[in-house]
């Protein structure tokens, strides 16, 4: 299976492009690049993960991504805080997150078995 064909990679995707467009015109440049980041990260990993050549590799990367899931989720929730982010998107991203998260677990315990 090709990542691209991942339902959690396509959803990521679009979250990190939605997080990019978001925060095109910030001038705060420490916080654009750290929430952006995260939000590649996600996406990337799990790219990184399923080009590897074994399942034991492929955790290993879609744990990363499970993680920089946590740590998107947490800058969403400091940008809704310090009034970057508007509470409703905010809210609607941090349920994204949560979701990527769940479909990221599952796929982490198939490869396990």
């Amino acid at each position: 299976m090709k990542f691209e064909d991942l339902l959690v990679w396509k959803r990521s995707a679009r979250l990190c492009a939605e997080v990019y467009q978001a925060f095109s015109h910030s001038r705060d440049f420490g916080f654009k690049d750290q929430i952006t980041r995260s939000s590649l990260s996600i996406a990337s990993n799990i790219a990184e993960g399923y080009e590897r050549d074994s399942d034991k590799d492929r955790v290993k990367f879609l744990s990363y991504a499970k993680g920089s899931c946590a740590e998107l989720r947490t800058q969403i929730y400091i940008g809704m805080e310090i009034g970057y982010i508007e509470k409703a998107q905010g809210q609607r991203w941090v349920g994204e997150t949560r979701e990527l998260t769940k479909m990221l677990y599952s796929l982490i315990k198939t490869l396990r078995i």
